[in-house]
């Protein structure tokens, strides 16, 4: 998966693997020694479960949290793999943290730091320059009138519109963002639950019925963007395909689906719904790399009083003669006590091989959950900047404002990327594959030797299995490597010469490093049919489960990945409620 070549500058003592997120096999934060019995059992420590130990902790319960890897963080995590460089090595860009949790948590205290990103966007074309100069490109950023100009350069009506487009996807925002911080309407507890349990489901209705209110006439307009391909949406509003396929990518990135899918307006959504630091849409860098985040989240949680402990893999969740979560055991044979469990795993590894005597029904819905991923990520070491065609480095080597954007490559339209997406439908890694560029250390020069950087590149589209059933091996993950290093040599000539080292994660590694099931980075698809009340299935999508006291705090429940911590906040919050009624 790693291959590297040697600088001068490397020193042979360096070349130890280094990592930011935790200590091997050790308890994070002050001294301790896992306990034989707790209020709750947390299994994972990714940043939903960070989220839901604090808040149990905070709401009085004891509470353990156990993760099999030897760092915390989950897909959160930053790793030197190359020494000298250390890589947000799964999830690489920060948003989606719920504002509540970054407050109530006080993760700033807690050494969590954030470098806004201004231009955001930064799409190269790949053509031949016209008299004389540099190829065009487009430059997205919070100032309209400069993001305005970059538009016109393909079309005044897109610039035009641009603003009213915003204007228009910010109120659908407003109107989904409380939904992301309340259960999902209990269906099955409204019409046969306690009167208790139907007060605590007119929450959930509540919240939908406000949604409807503050979109008002134009619900049917909003309904579309939900259900319709990101294609025909962004027909409705532009003409220039730099444009559309640019805001395409927020569309399908991370799903298994093309621009002309149905209902991936909504994936484009759930990635324009973020905030960071008050700046609605707003995404950023975390100092040090995404490991930093989950070390806050963590110090956060052991400040309460939570314990983690790493290197203690979960075999089994325990019930008790009755049918109820009692505590879990781990893979040494060791037994932990609890009332309550809260499982940051994903769906299939919770149900399918953690838990024992589950209802047939709901065991065949879960193995029916969607988890398809056409995601390869590359992370990269380079001795110099990428010096695109379209807008060349300054002399002195210093970063320019692009370097510090999701650079967009293969994206010239629309149709590369249904393109792209069509050649994983057939089984084969695209040709031209959809490629998300991201260089943090245009930042945070911490993260690499002076004059270095790292490199994110976020390919897809391909496929789990690849065309016959033929799995991936060494020599087609290097295949797949270069030829996506091929691509970015064409925006970027001398890309491939500064390549120092490179990590290719195709979607089987991701699910056995990160446990991210068939690589999916969101535990499941957000397609319609998986999500609010019917994530991960219908009937249980109040992070219950058919086992009293067994909880889903991951990100296959509500609402879903991406949106960092609010699962572990909401799971957190009915887990403590129902433990009161105990």
């Amino acid at each position: 998966m790693m291959a590297a070549r040697p600088r001068r500058w490397l020193r042979a003592a360096a070349a130890f693997l280094r990592i930011s997120g935790g200590c091997r096999g050790c308890h994070v934060g002050a001294a301790a020694s896992l306990k034989r019995e707790y209020d709750a059992v947390v299994i994972g420590a990714g940043h939903n479960g960070l989220v839901a130990a604090a808040y149990l902790q905070k709401g009085g319960l004891k509470t353990a949290v156990l993760e099999r890897r030897h760092l915390v963080g989950g897909a959160a995590v930053t790793e030197e793999i190359i020494p000298g460089f250390r890589f947000s090595r799964a999830s690489y860009l920060l948003s989606l943290l719920r504002p509540q949790i970054y407050s109530e948590l006080e993760l700033k205290r807690y050494g969590l730091k954030v470098l806004p990103r201004d231009p955001y966007s930064y799409t190269p074309l790949l053509e031949d320059g016209r008299a004389g100069k540099a190829p065009r490109s487009l430059l997205l950023g919070n100032n309209m009138a400069d993001t305005q100009s970059q538009i016109a350069q393909f079309s005044v009506k897109d610039a035009q519109a641009f603003p009213q487009y915003e204007a228009f996807m910010n109120r659908l925002v407003s109107a989904i963002d409380p939904l992301l911080d309340t259960c999902p309407l209990d269906v099955a507890g409204f019409s046969q639950g306690s009167l208790l349990q139907k007060l605590r489901a007119l929450r959930g209705l509540r919240a939908l019925i406000r949604a409807g209110f503050t979109l008002g006439k134009q619900l049917p307009q909003y309904y579309q963007v939900l259900t319709a391909p990101i294609s025909k949406i962004l027909d409705l509003w532009f003409e220039s395909e730099p444009l559309k396929a640019t805001l395409a990518t927020d569309a399908v990135i991370g799903a298994m689906a093309g621009p002309h899918t149905p209902g991936s307006g909504y994936v484009l959504l759930h990635h324009v719904m973020g905030e960071l630091e008050g700046r609605q849409g707003a995404w950023g860098y975390v100092v040090g790399g995404m490991g930093a985040l989950s070390q806050a989240l963590a110090n956060a949680a052991t400040a309460l009083g939570a314990e983690i402990f790493t290197e203690k893999a979960v075999a089994q969740i325990l019930l008790s003669s009755d049918g109820k979560a009692q505590g879990v055991c781990l893979q040494d044979g060791t037994e932990v006590k609890s009332r309550l469990v809260l499982s940051n795993a994903s769906p299939q590894l919770t149900f399918l091989e953690l838990t024992p005597q589950l209802p047939p029904e709901f065991v065949q819905r879960i193995s029916q959950f969607d988890s398809r991923s056409p995601v390869t990520k590359i992370n990269v070491a380079v001795d110099r900047l990428p010096d695109f065609r379209a807008a060349p480095n300054a002399r002195d080597g210093c970063p320019l404002p692009h370097h510090q954007c999701s650079i967009h490559l293969n994206c010239e339209d629309i149709q590369l990327l249904h393109q792209a997406f069509e050649d994983a439908c057939q089984g084969r890694p695209s040709s031209r594959p959809m490629i998300e560029l991201c260089i943090p250390s245009a930042l945070d020069p911490t993260l690499a030797p002076p004059g270095c950087h790292v490199v994110s590149l976020f390919t897809q589209y391909t496929p789990y299995t690849l065309a016959g059933g033929k799995q991936w091996d060494d020599r087609e993950r290097e295949d797949y490597a270069d030829r996506v290093f091929d691509c970015v040599e064409a925006y970027a000539p001398g890309f491939k010469a500064s390549v120092i080292g490179r990590d290719v994660l195709t979607p089987p590694d991701l699910e056995r490093i990160f446990g991210l099931p068939g690589g999916n980075i969101f535990h499941g698809a957000m397609s319609l049919d998986q999500l609010y009340f019917a994530r991960p299935v219908p009937s249980y999508s109040s992070y219950r489960s058919p086992v009293e006291g067994l909880y889903l705090c991951g990100s296959g429940a509500h609402p879903g990945g991406g949106v960092m911590g609010a699962v572990g906040r909401n799971a957190a919050r009915m887990a403590l409620e129902d433990f009161k009624q105990l």
